[in-house]
């Protein structure tokens, strides 16, 4: 049966001003866009007072476990996020055996092992790329799904995992061979690209091979720069995780990207961030990004947040300690007990101390005077920073931190921000033209992070802006940034309310972009025992949204079916170029 989106504003991903129309829909597509009170016969949608735009589409996340249990992706759906991408930072579930995915994903992820493992083992039923996109296409998906093909999967399939993660040890001509022709079988099936990952700091999880880093990170650049052939000639994307640490290898992506004399590539790097541990970078790199995009035709974009970065974590258990040594030093111990005794031996404290203080190769701060403890045993620390701590009880602030890390382990907990922290310079990022809206890493980092309603923060700023007579960005541009833009560049069908278009389609209600879209909540998961995700909900300001033609959700829930008995997204396969 047919429907109408009645009386709201619809922006229509173009990146346009708001209009007055009723958004007519028929087996999954947008049959017109009318004047409102147009008479039809269609079930009528109420939008009035409303904004109505595309689905938006989420160029990051980690849902490649979740899929398997939830596929409802429920926690993006219910903010609009009508379409997700898999595959990020060389993970992916595309290929391999199910415990080395497990010891590749889970503890770079942030998702507990113990639970995904046999989950693996158990829905595994796929050993190709091809096979992995067909199981995806027989679950009740409740957005659509696309994927990049993960490098580290791949090199590890190939290779096998003992060799992949060997230093040392590259492919033979015969394995580069072999993950060439997989990787053009994942592209003919109609796989975004290739992601890879060179950041040493995110680490195995497991027993065989626990704390080396992933597959990804062992590669040469000349076994990615052999795997970037095919990505060029078909105009697919090379997504990467650049060394965020030392950022010298930044240049090699800037110039893969080139299209001086060939075709150009599609490189998709995390991320333009405006981090409290060096101010000026993410300036300097926007000016390189218009430099190479411009003059030397590169396709170079980062993904970028439109809001702060802030992080939680339960006691060690949080991605920026792995950068030190000495941090995963002490991750990589499981047993509570052992961590705790390493965390009071002086000859370790000397180590982490001279490591924390060190600026070279500094992604997070490091500032413990900004560190807040928000949940300890001990209630007499909890509010206070790890400073303010180390203040009170006349030690320095590392040893604070050690102290309470050792007493109580997970049972502290405490957040902190990395970047975006200065308003006008994330108007600044949100506004740059080499940033594609995103990064969520949804379904990942579930006690670290937050992100999933990334595109209703940023609407929210855009309207807040406005309001106050400071306007940097109109709404139908920041729709277009998280919708149309991504979704061109990633070469799929989404991201458009325009005649013959996918209708996926949001309604949102403007009186209710306010601050409950930065509330946080703790949402049980059941699946994953007493675990708890960290969540911003917003219920009130997503009041319903469309997938492929049919209400998913509304007004605060699911409808009957979601995730369980009845698919209504997608599989999405890359456009031909």
């Amino acid at each position: 049966m047919a429907s109408i989106v009645r009386g709201g504003l619809v922006f229509d991903g173009n990146g346009g001003e708001g209009q007055l129309r009723d958004v007519l829909i028929h087996e999954g597509r947008v049959k017109a866009l009318l004047a409102p009170g147009t008479p039809t016969e269609a079930e009528p949608i109420d939008a009035r007072g409303c904004w109505v735009t595309p689905g938006f589409v989420d160029c990051h996340t980690h849902y490649d476990a979740e899929i398997e249990f939830l596929p409802s992706l429920s926690e993006s759906l219910r903010h609009g996020v009508t379409t997700v991408t898999l595959g990020s930072c060389g993970l992916s579930m595309a290929v391999g055996r199910p415990v080395d995915l497990a010891d590749m994903f889970c503890r770079v992820e942030g998702i507990p092992r113990r639970y995904v493992l046999p989950l693996l083992e158990k829905v595994k039923d796929w050993e190709t790329p091809a096979e992995y996109l067909t199981h995806l296409e027989k679950l009740p998906l409740g957005p659509n799904v696309c994927s990049l093909l993960g490098h580290s999967a791949m090199r590890a399939a190939v290779m096998g995992i003992g060799r992949s993660v060997e230093a040392g040890v590259q492919p033979t001509q015969e394995e580069l061979d072999r993950m060439t022709i997989m990787l053009n079988e994942a592209l003919d099936v109609g796989y975004l690209g290739l992601s890879i990952n060179t950041l040493p700091w995110d680490k195995m999880d497991g027993k065989d091979w626990r704390s080396r880093p992933t597959p990804s990170v062992y590669a040469r650049w000349s076994e990615y720069r052999y795997l970037m052939k095919p990505l060029r000639a078909r105009g697919r994307i090379f997504q990467g995780v650049p060394d965020i640490s030392t950022k010298i290898n930044a240049v090699l992506f800037f110039l893969a990207t080139m299209g001086i004399g060939r075709p150009s590539l599609k490189t998709m790097l995390i991320t333009l961030l405006d981090t409290k541990a060096d101010r000026g970078t993410f300036r300097l790199v926007g000016l390189a990004t218009r430099l190479v995009n411009g003059l030397f035709k590169g396709q170079i974009r980062f993904q970028s947040l439109p809001h702060p970065f802030d992080i939680w974590s339960d006691g060690l258990e949080v991605p920026v300690l792995e950068e030190l040594v000495a941090g995963a030093e002490a991750i990589h111990l499981e047993d509570p007990s052992e961590r705790s005794a390493l965390l009071r031996d002086p000859a370790y404290r000397a180590r982490f101390k001279k490591q924390w203080r060190s600026w070279f190769g500094k992604a997070y701060h490091r500032d413990l005077r900004e560190a807040t403890i928000i949940g300890c045993p001990d209630a007499a620390v909890v509010n206070k920073s790890f400073g303010e701590v180390a203040e009170q009880r006349g030690i320095e602030a590392e040893d604070a931190f050690l102290d309470l890390n050792a007493e109580h382990g997970n049972a502290l907990r405490w957040r902190s921000i990395i970047g975006n922290d200065r308003p006008e310079w994330v108007k600044w990022i949100m506004s740059h033209p080499g940033v594609l809206i995103g990064f969520s890493d949804a379904g990942a980092h579930l006690r670290n992070m937050a992100f999933y309603n990334f595109p209703i923060r940023m609407l929210k700023r855009v309207r807040d802006a406005e309001k106050s007579g400071q306007p940097f960005m109109s709404v139908g541009r920041a729709v277009q940034r998280c919708t149309s833009e991504i979704a061109d560049y990633m070469a799929i069908d989404a991201g458009r309310l325009v005649a013959g278009s996918r209708a996926d389609v949001v309604i949102i209600d403007p009186a209710h972009l306010d601050d409950s879209v930065e509330q946080l909540h703790e949402a049980p998961i059941p699946e994953f025992g007493e675990f708890r995700r960290m969540v911003r909900r917003n219920d009130e300001a997503v009041r319903t949204v469309i997938v492929n033609g049919f209400v998913a959700w509304n007004r605060g829930s699911a409808v009957p079916g979601l995730g369980s008995d009845r698919a209504f997204g997608q599989v999405l396969r890359a456009l031909p170029a």
